[in-house]
């Protein structure tokens, strides 16, 4: 599976501007806002996080349509942005594969 160079930074570029350049706000326990590094170890856990609540968004809203609480263009809103994070999430996914793939193909 070839991966297009041009729409995986596009994705990326535009999943960033959805999320908020390098920072996400955070809530604690006691309500109030934290601002919080999405770059380092846990930053594929919050991108987990934030793929799959953009799913579950777009599930919701689909949902919503159905029993007829929601108009059809805040749904087609929320299944776009699902759609550009699962994409984003799988293009990154695939990279990583491939990344793998060339270190197991490296000479010891």
């Amino acid at each position: 599976m070839a991966i297009d160079p041009t729409g995986a930074s596009s994705a990326y570029a535009a999943t960033k501007k959805l999320h908020g350049a390098d920072r996400a706000v955070r809530q604690d326990e006691s309500g109030n806002a934290q601002k919080t590094q999405t770059n380092g170890p846990g930053s594929f856990a919050e991108a987990a996080r934030s793929v799959a609540g953009a799913v579950a968004q777009g599930e919701k809203a689909a949902t919503n349509m159905i029993v007829g609480e929601a108009d059809p263009h805040s749904v087609i809103e929320a299944l776009a942005v699902a759609e550009l994070a699962v994409e984003t999430a799988v293009t990154v996914r695939d990279k990583v594969v491939e990344a793998y793939q060339e270190i197991l193909r490296m000479p010891i």
